[in-house]
């Protein structure tokens, strides 16, 4: 098997190597990747709120290390196999966000807790608590995870809440620092007044949870949430100590495509994307490249041209390997092996099909990154 480091390791550096790597690739514009995490950092900072920016997005300690030196308190991670690889990797204050409930998971997270420094941890079940709990021979710092209507994971109500932070100030080996609040239904409603409504709405039922919390003697120290889809909402309502945003590093089609401040400004580059090749042209309004199913993530729609053919030209998938570039005349205008770059429909799972981000300063590759914490589904 012939991997990205034996095919391109000898391109890192070499003036226009970008157009040499064998397609399809994951590419990543380093400097419109520093540029995103530099605005949102500084978003963040200029309203006083603690950025814990999603690595579910990135999966990557490389990218990880560049929030953490923007300013960033730590990352998050969706699941204890994600926070074990981010950990060894050096990555400090890692919060990871689903429920750790499985009889090894619970022992790995009490592994992780001896020696990752500022790990997190959601719960939101008293009995998963005490598991957790009598796991442990150190302290660790949890989170009550708060279902925001989706019926998903969470406590279900004010006095669940309330319920559950009492049973964990019972606990030796728990300490309870405040709540989560995800709002993943609401961030990708593309109209940015539709959006702000939903949002306000479920920021007034978050406050009476916090209310309850406070009344009972547990007033959270940490409110945290939000994510690209919703920051400047957010922001502007000041109820979140920190913020969670994951994909305003890369900026996928489905972010895009939503008014994301209010006046039609698009505040984050499109740093990620696809080079892929045309590998048959055969007919005048249709060429067919080298990436399919296999090569891009399907929940989010599809793909879209950013360089290297127009980008009116239609894009369907034609198979596991294969999709079809539409547009009249294209067929002569695009020969076989001419590159084209497309911004993927939703970049976590899309990030999630490949071993490694080829770097890339204009056209020359210029490191190649491991997607450190591709696969760790559990």
């Amino acid at each position: 098997m012939t991997d990205d480091l034996t095919l391109h390791a000898h391109l890192v550096g070499r003036q226009g190597s970008r157009a040499d790597l064998n397609t399809p690739v994951l590419v990543l514009d380093v400097a419109a990747l520093d540029r995103n995490i530099a605005t949102m950092a500084g978003l963040a900072a200029s309203h006083g709120i603690g950025l814990r920016p999603h690595a579910k997005t990135h999966k990557s300690v490389d990218i990880a290390k560049r929030q953490l030196a923007a300013g960033a308190a730590g990352v998050c991670c969706a699941k204890i196999g994600e926070a074990e690889v981010l950990a060894k990797g050096g990555v400090t204050g890692i919060l990871i966000t689903s429920p750790v409930a499985a009889p090894r998971a619970i022992e790995r997270l009490a592994a992780l807790a001896g020696s990752a420094e500022g790990l997190m941890a959601v719960v939101d079940h008293p009995a998963v608590a005490a598991r957790i709990d009598a796991a442990l021979d150190t302290r660790l710092d949890v989170i009550i995870d708060i279902d925001p209507g989706i019926a998903r994971t969470g406590v279900a109500s004010p006095e669940a809440a309330v319920a559950l932070a009492e049973a964990i100030a019972g606990l030796p080996n728990l300490n309870y620092r405040g709540v989560q609040f995800y709002c993943g239904r609401q961030q990708h409603i593309e109209g940015y007044a539709d959006r702000r409504a939903a949002i306000e709405e479920r920021t007034a039922y978050l406050q009476t949870v916090i209310a309850a919390l406070a009344a009972a003697g547990h007033p959270p120290e940490i409110v945290t949430g939000s994510g690209t889809g919703t920051h400047r909402i957010d922001l502007d309502l000041g109820v979140f100590t920190e913020l969670q945003a994951g994909s305003y590093v890369f900026m996928d089609k489905q972010y895009l495509d939503c008014d994301l401040t209010g006046d039609g400004a698009v505040p984050f580059e499109t740093s990620l994307g696809v080079d892929a090749r045309v590998v048959s042209a055969n007919h005048s309004g249709l060429v067919t490249i080298d990436a399919g199913y296999k090569s891009l993530s399907t929940d989010g729609g599809v793909a879209v041209v950013r360089r290297g053919a127009p980008e009116s030209a239609a894009f369907v998938f034609m198979g596991d390997e294969h999709a079809a570039l539409i547009s009249p005349g294209i067929g002569e205008a695009l020969p076989p092996r001419d590159p084209v770059t497309l911004t993927v429909p939703h970049c976590d799972p899309t990030v999630n099909l490949y071993d490694h981000y080829h770097v890339v300063e204009g056209e020359t590759l210029v490191a190649i990154w491991p997607v450190s914490a591709r696969g760790r589904a559990r």
